[in-house]
């Protein structure tokens, strides 16, 4: 159609189709594991050939992208039940719905990515007085400033991280320790091996270049806590825990082959204060 927007985005922030093809995917199955509905609209009105992605992606990664979700949503909501009012930042958002299925009416919600991200966020997804956008590079200090209530934050970074060098996330993570004391944060990794898998089966075979490639990997969370004292891990478990049963007897193998090699697994941080 005419009137479908373009998605003109640089080279890693066009995998963002990925994850939100993904969760369209499962909301229109018959028995879903989650269900979207903003992304079901968002995918008919972007001007993209989703036709490669539906060709070439074997199932399983478009089970992650949903278990990734899940998951997150699950932490999300736990969090929340605690702390109602809690300020929640999403970090390299791309066309991210989680407020979408967790909002209680009552949180702050702020979404943040590039500049070329958020163009095409805010014709899709526009911001209220409770769903903030932030333009900034994730690798900033200053889009921290920009989050008001530094009381009970949760800090989000779904498929996120994996696009830095680990120099990078060490002298990010300091600054955000630094401006959220007493916080937490939510994300996902791979391992090394996983990394390499990933970049071979998900990006190659979605149509993009070595531009787009993963490069960060870890093979233990614990990892994350030598980088500085005020790291507590909380807990890190496999991406398909608890959720095999609820697939194809592909999908279970495929699941349960990533879930031992270390493909993707979810990590759950508390910053500690000094």
């Amino acid at each position: 159609m005419d009137d479908k927007l373009s998605t003109n985005l640089g080279d890693i922030q066009k995998t963002l189709v990925l994850p939100l093809w993904g969760r369209a995917v499962e909301t229109n199955k018959p028995k879903p594991l989650l269900v979207d509905r903003t992304a079901a609209q968002v995918i008919q009105k972007i001007d993209y050939d989703f036709s490669e992605i539906e060709k070439s992606l074997r199932v399983v990664s478009q089970l992650g992208w949903i278990a990734r979700s899940y998951h997150i949503d699950s932490m999300t909501r736990l969090f929340i039940q605690t702390h109602p009012t809690a300020t929640i930042v999403n970090i390299g958002c791309g066309l991210d719905t989680t407020f979408d299925r967790i909002d209680n009416g009552r949180i702050i919600w702020y979404d943040l990515d590039l500049p070329d991200v958020m163009a095409l966020r805010k014709k899709l997804i526009p911001e209220n007085e409770r769903r903030i956008l932030i333009e900034d590079s994730f690798l900033h200090r200053e889009w921290m400033d920009r989050v008001r209530n530094k009381e009970h934050v949760l800090l989000i970074a779904a498929g996120v991280l994996y696009y830095f060098e680990e120099h990078q996330l060490k002298e990010i993570f300091a600054h955000m320790l630094d401006a959220f004391p007493g916080g937490e944060m939510i994300l996902d990794a791979s391992s090394p091996g996983g990394i390499k898998m990933a970049n071979k089966m998900v990006i190659k075979a979605s149509g993009m270049d070595e531009k787009s490639f993963l490069k960060w990997g870890i093979k233990d969370a614990k990892i994350l806590e030598s980088w500085d004292r005020r790291i507590n891990l909380l807990d890190q478990y496999a991406m398909f825990h608890n959720l095999k049963n609820n697939f194809s007897c592909k999908g279970k193998i495929m699941a349960w082959m990533s879930d031992e090699l270390k493909i993707q697994y979810m990590i759950h941080l508390r910053f500690l204060k000094q």
